[in-house]
Parts: structure tokens; sequence; C-alpha cells
């Protein structure tokens, strides 16, 4: 339970400092230098004319809806999530929901494209296996995770920033307001 909101925000401010960042080899980056190798990715595909594809579930969901609409829009990058209901509910029917988001990213995903795939927990298994068919089908990876520091998905990425917290509402708004940043700093580009 919170206390008041000024403890709310104070934690929050902790945990954006205790943010770790690191990349595919699990060398820790810094905050900049994290989201300025998250920004090159996503330069990279813009680029290339190729597509961000970005998954997750519940309230990492919406976060992923908020950044497809950042990167159209605000960026000018091909960038697709993968909630449309007829196509989500036919295959979780067909296959389970564990295999619907790899089956997507099996279709659409290819050699330079970006996953960007955000997990609380980081152990969601839909994302997990996401990942694993991006890696499998060239694309670069973005991850955002939180709870657990062992939790799988901290580590699947190029670029992997988690934050040390088992507040879903700390996480999540932690990695809102990551994705907002990048977003910005990519208007115009």
């Amino acid at each position: 339970m919170t206390d008041s909101l000024s403890t709310y925000l104070a934690e929050m401010h902790r945990l954006l400092g205790a943010m770790e960042i690191r990349d595919a080899a699990g060398a820790t980056l810094s905050m900049d230098g994290g989201a300025d190798a998250a920004l090159d990715l996503l330069r990279e595909i813009k680029r290339g004319n190729r597509t961000a594809f970005i998954v997750g579930n519940g309230g990492s969901a919406a976060i992923a809806s908020h950044v497809q609409n950042d990167l159209c829009k605000a960026a000018g990058i091909r960038a697709l999530v993968f909630t449309e209901q007829p196509l989500l509910t036919a295959l979780t029917n067909d296959d389970g929901y564990e295999g619907a988001y790899e089956t997507m990213v099996r279709l659409w995903a290819g050699p330079g494209d970006i996953l960007v795939a955000i997990s609380s927990s980081g152990r969601s298994k839909n994302i997990l296996r996401a990942a694993s068919a991006a890696r499998t089908a060239g694309c670069r990876i973005i991850t955002l995770s939180g709870f657990a520091g062992g939790n799988p998905l901290r580590l699947l990425g190029d670029v992997n920033f988690y934050v040390p917290s088992e507040s879903y509402g700390h996480v999540e708004i932690i990695h809102a307001a990551l994705t907002q940043f990048l977003t910005d700093a990519l208007k115009g580009v």
C-alpha cells in the first residue's frame, strides 16, 4: 500500500536512478548510453525502411500501442503492434496465447526489423517466444522489463532496460516514460 503521493513519486524517482541497462553481451550501459543505443537501432530501421514490431500484454500492450502511434506519426517509422483482435483471437484459439505473437513475428518480421518487447515481469511466455522468433528472423531487439533481476527477458535484447521493482505501477510508468523519451527524440529524424 502506498502511504502518500510524495512517497510514491519518491520511489519512482529512486527507481529511475536504479534502472539497469545492458547490451547483448550483458555489459552495463549508462542511462544515456542505453538510450542512444536504442535510438541508433530505431534510426537504422527508418533509414532501411524496415519495421518496428512492439509487443506487450495488459498495461504493456497499452504502452506498445502508444509507441506504435508515436513511431508512425511523429517519427515516420513503420511500426506494428499485434493486438488486432480478430487475428489475435484466431491465433490464440488455434495455437494458444503463448504462441500467438511468435506466429505473427514469423509471418512479418525479417532481417533488419526490430522487436520492442515489453513485459513488466520479464516472464511472459508469449513475449519470450516472440523475442526468440525475432532473433531467428534476424531482427534486432529492445527489451523493457522489471520485477526479479533474473527475469529471462532482461538479457534477450541488443539493448535491455530493467526496472528493479515488483510494483506494476512503477515499472509500467517508467517504461512509458522511457518509450516517450525515445519517440520524442526521434521526431523529425
